[in-house]
């Protein structure tokens, strides 16, 4: 599964991993794919150092990327504090009381949140990239599309490529002009913040605004027959994410999260505003219902709904109230019915990969061999 870009950086196969957990990342890129730590949930920069030295000590040397998130939108001029002073009481007693309705008991007092969104601000992702390139990374993404110009060219002054993810080919053209590298096209049927076009779709309408750009394709791949089929569509690779959320290197820290992605089917998650204020796509629960539903107060803009459930999200994952419980996920999770190891699962990529093309040659009368 080579393609120009994964020969360009150095990577066996043209797969991208993208996971939160250091574990798995490293895994990823020493099973032959390019593994990329999510950064987000890094809001203080020693952390990000001591997990990137660790990827450092096991990754044997091969290349490995970040993904931070830099919102297109920011509020000037105002800190943390400054901007959860924004949050009307009624969204705060619509937290209060969806928690009280299923009996979701407080933190101890004095603990703090273990889930904060202050990364999807833009100070704190500048303060991971200060960190981020004292270490050898090979790629830099963005998941909220073209960081600031200023980050790009410092990307580029270091030689790390830059790539921003894209749900439309508008949105594609636009990080073309602004000088990123690689485009991620990442369809509606991915987890986390998606658009509204199928990958099927997406993919070559991508392809064709930013040729000769390398293209990853995104959203709903979870199988070599689908790495396969991106690659047909023109990308020069494909962004998988949600895939290793069931692996035995996640570090989710709830079995019983765990078993709710193993039993849910393709159809079990909702794209909504819940968790950031963004639409993303994640498990349905009736933490998501509530938010959806029109009696309700409606969601914030980013990044005020994130901090406005920080909390609300650590207590729901700490007592694990099932009903309650979710995380990101796209529709691929109907695939996610078993935990492997990252090396097994990719193993099973490359076969499926292998069978995808014996099929095609066949069709093509031309001899697999």
């Amino acid at each position: 599964m080579q393609t120009e870009l994964s020969k360009k950086l150095g990577v066996e196969h043209a797969v991208f991993g993208f996971t939160p957990f250091p574990a798995v990342a490293a895994a990823i890129t020493r099973a032959g794919g390019f593994g990329v730590l999510g950064a987000v949930r890094y809001t203080a920069p020693d952390d990000l150092a001591r997990d990137l030295d660790w990827m450092q000590e096991h990754t044997e040397g091969l290349p490995y990327g970040l993904d931070v998130v830099m919102p297109a939108k920011k509020v000037e001029g105002a800190g943390e504090a400054e901007i959860e002073a924004m949050i009307p009481e009624t969204h705060r007693r619509f937290v209060r009381e969806t928690l009280a309705k299923h009996g979701v008991p407080e933190l101890v007092e004095g603990e703090a949140s273990g889930w904060r969104i202050t990364g999807w601000m833009e100070q704190v992702a500048r303060n991971q990239l200060d960190v981020a390139f004292d270490y050898p990374i090979k790629l830099l993404a963005n998941a909220l599309g073209s960081p600031p110009a200023d980050v790009i060219k410092r990307a580029h002054d270091r030689g790390v490529p830059v790539a921003a993810l894209a749900g439309s080919a508008r949105h594609a053209r636009h990080h073309a002009e602004a000088g990123i590298d690689v485009v991620v096209a990442q369809g509606y049927e991915a987890g986390g913040h998606t658009g509204e076009i199928a990958t099927m779709v997406l993919v070559p309408e991508v392809v064709d605004a930013v040729g000769p750009l390398p293209v990853l394709a995104a959203g709903g791949i979870g199988s070599g027959e689908q790495i396969a089929a991106g690659l047909a569509l023109g990308a020069q690779g494909v962004w998988l994410g949600s895939l290793w959320l069931t692996t035995t290197e996640a570090e989710l820290h709830s079995r019983a999260l765990t078993r709710k992605l193993l039993a849910a089917g393709s159809g079990d998650t909702v794209r909504s505003r819940a968790l950031t204020g963004k639409p993303a796509r994640q498990l349905r629960t009736e933490w998501t219902d509530a938010w959806d539903d029109p009696a309700g107060p409606g969601t914030l803009p980013m990044p005020l709904q994130g901090l406005l459930v920080a909390q609300a999200v650590s207590r729901i994952q700490k007592y694990e109230v099932e009903p309650l419980l979710g995380t990101p996920v796209g529709q691929i999770v109907g695939r996610m019915t078993a935990e492997r190891s990252v090396q097994d699962t990719f193993d099973e990529l490359t076969r499926g990969f292998e069978r995808a093309v014996d099929r095609i040659n066949r069709i093509a009368g031309r001899d697999a061999r």
